[in-house]
């Protein structure tokens, strides 16, 4: 009788184990069968972004100039120490945080100020919205030809006629003032952007928190101050990250209005990199020096994924 119980007991937990093997095993095929779908849209990413972004770093150790014949010489991190004290390449990286700290805090206050005004109950708001939105929607080219051509010519753009009447006529704004250009075209672009979001904020905001504000005696303006800005900040630090995550990648306008120039007063690293790979034909300084703005874009882009998140942790706990 005991080796007969034994028996029936080895057998039922035999019997179990294969039943949790089972079931552990249907499980993970699951799981699989869940990413076989993404599996596409994954390898494509992988391919259009880690394959060439491999390579970079390949290229990068090495000299290698298309204009000179024969085969690349490994050079190791010859050409990231070139990098770091090459003058101009600090120039440039001087421009690029100038043109990106200007362009988005800018931005970041006009949108901010525009949303507050949009938000309220005013005649055509929807279509002062989709007004707004415009310059946002015009291609970057475009936009700094109409801006090169049309607006900022000293001979016959539109703000020296406009401004001839104070004598500012035939201003050349291009050449006299070079990065306030970029900036004010950069914050003409971006900030539809930070509107857009900052609107966001504001139409999730609880309209009840602020009438109970308003009946216990708080003005607008102490409204604003403790209620609306601390609300609306994790939307507004969202924009200014993604914008900067753009705007530090500025060439479009650079390159049709300014060339980098006078000298190297717009100068930035994605037009110094452009410099190097496509009229110097260096390809493994490019390389290297392709690495410092793409490690910059990473540590931006890390920021507002966790700004994301929070937000979504925020809005799951309420």
């Amino acid at each position: 009788m005991t080796d007969t119980g034994t028996t029936v007991r080895t057998q039922e937990m035999t019997g179990g184990g294969r039943r949790k093997n089972t079931a552990a095993s249907a499980a993970i095929r699951d799981a699989r069968l869940r990413w076989l779908p993404l599996l596409p849209a994954l390898v494509y990413v992988v391919l259009v972004t880690q394959v060439p972004f491999l390579l970079t770093i390949y290229y990068s150790l090495f000299n290698w100039n298309l204009l000179r014949p024969g085969a690349p010489v490994f050079a190791g991190v010859e050409n990231y120490l070139n990098v770091a004290a090459d003058p101009s390449i600090r120039t440039a990286l001087l421009n690029t945080v100038v043109l990106t700290v200007l362009a988005v805090g800018i931005s970041v206050v006009l949108g901010v100020a525009i949303a507050l005004l949009l938000n309220k109950e005013i005649f055509g708001k929807g279509f002062l919205r989709t007004l707004m939105i415009g310059p946002f929607l015009v291609m970057p080219v475009a936009a700094a030809l109409v801006w090169k051509d049309t607006l900022l010519n000293p001979i016959f753009g539109l703000f020296g006629y406009l401004l001839s009447p104070f004598g500012l006529g035939r201003t050349d704004w291009v050449s006299q003032f070079p990065m306030a250009t970029i900036v004010t075209i950069e914050v003409w672009r971006w900030t539809p952007f930070m509107m857009l979001i900052a609107l966001a904020g504001l139409q999730s905001q609880n309209l009840e928190v602020l009438e109970a504000a308003g009946v216990d005696g708080a003005s607008s303006l102490q409204r604003l101050r403790y209620i609306t800005l601390p609300f609306i900040r994790p939307f507004v630090e969202l924009g200014a990250l993604l914008g900067s995550l753009f705007i530090v990648q500025t060439f479009d306008s650079i390159f049709i209005i300014t060339q980098g120039g006078p000298g190297q007063a717009t100068t930035n690293l994605p037009y110094f990199l452009y410099l190097q790979a496509f009229r110097r034909f260096e390809i493994g300084q490019a390389a290297a020096l392709a690495i410092v703005p793409t490690i910059g874009t990473i540590v931006i882009a890390t920021f507002a994924l966790r700004t994301i998140s929070s937000l979504f942790d925020e809005e799951v706990s309420s």
